[in-house]
């Protein structure tokens, strides 16, 4: 079901759950939203894994930040200190705390690009900002330089992949070495990363103009979104989730 909702309810949805998410201040708040969270994990019938992977990229990110909140925060039972980092109950519960957010916020923004093809996507963001039309901002431009840069990651990754084994078979070692080593080994990708990039926008580009693009003026699109009575339901959902939380909090 999930799949098949509008991608603007999808969209919505995940910005106001991770603006709600701000709302918790207790473990019966975070554990409701985790179980939330996982019931829409489940109905989306994506394998978990694919979620914990969008953990992996940012783990050092969410450790920094959970160690900064355990150091500097004072409260409560007071375990260590030393000059100005200590370590106390209210601490390690903020730290906690903030973790949960993380993998929450991570979960939920993974579950919306596994389920949203990036074209729906690029269509929802364009349709939302439609209203700015009246104040002459470019929201066709926006949405069609985010629908590019969506399809590019996926290209992009894969061209790095292949420079970095060019290099490996020249005997370039990406792992061993201090980290200022490892700098040194990354900074000869970036240079034909780049005039990859460049190459594949000229082509874009020389294609587009080919096929007579001129702007989003006049216009039709193939695929038009359809509000349905379920998309309206799953924002009804996220309003009943808010009520809880106002109750849940301490």
């Amino acid at each position: 079901m999930i799949h098949r909702l509008d991608p603007r309810a999808k969209l919505l949805a995940s910005f106001y759950f991770i603006g709600i998410i701000f709302l918790a201040n207790n473990w019966q708040s975070y554990l409701f939203l985790a179980a939330f969270t996982m019931v829409a994990v489940l109905a989306s019938k994506i394998n978990l894994s694919f979620f914990l992977k969008g953990i992996r990229p940012l783990i050092w990110l969410i450790i920094f930040t959970v160690a900064l909140q355990m150091l500097f925060t004072r409260g409560g039972t007071l375990y260590w200190s030393w000059g100005v980092f200590s370590l106390s109950s209210y601490g390690i519960q903020n730290g906690l705390f903030i973790f949960c957010r993380f993998v929450l916020i991570i979960f939920m923004s993974t579950l919306l690009t596994l389920t949203t093809p990036p074209l729906s996507m690029s269509d929802a963001i364009e349709s939302l900002l439609n209203p700015l039309k009246r104040f002459h901002f470019p929201v066709h431009e926006i949405a069609l330089m985010l629908s590019i840069a969506l399809r590019f990651v996926p290209t992009l990754m894969d061209e790095t992949e292949k420079i970095m084994n060019a290099q490996r078979a020249r005997g370039v070692d990406f792992n061993d070495g201090s980290l200022v080593q490892k700098v040194k080994a990354i900074v000869p990708l970036l240079i034909p990363l780049f005039v990859s990039s460049f190459n594949r926008a000229e082509d874009l580009a020389t294609a587009m103009e080919a096929r007579g693009y001129r702007g989003g003026e006049g216009r039709s699109k193939y695929r038009k979104l359809q509000w349905m009575n379920r998309d309206t339901i799953v924002l009804l959902i996220f309003v009943i989730v808010t009520i809880v939380l106002f109750f849940l909090r301490s």
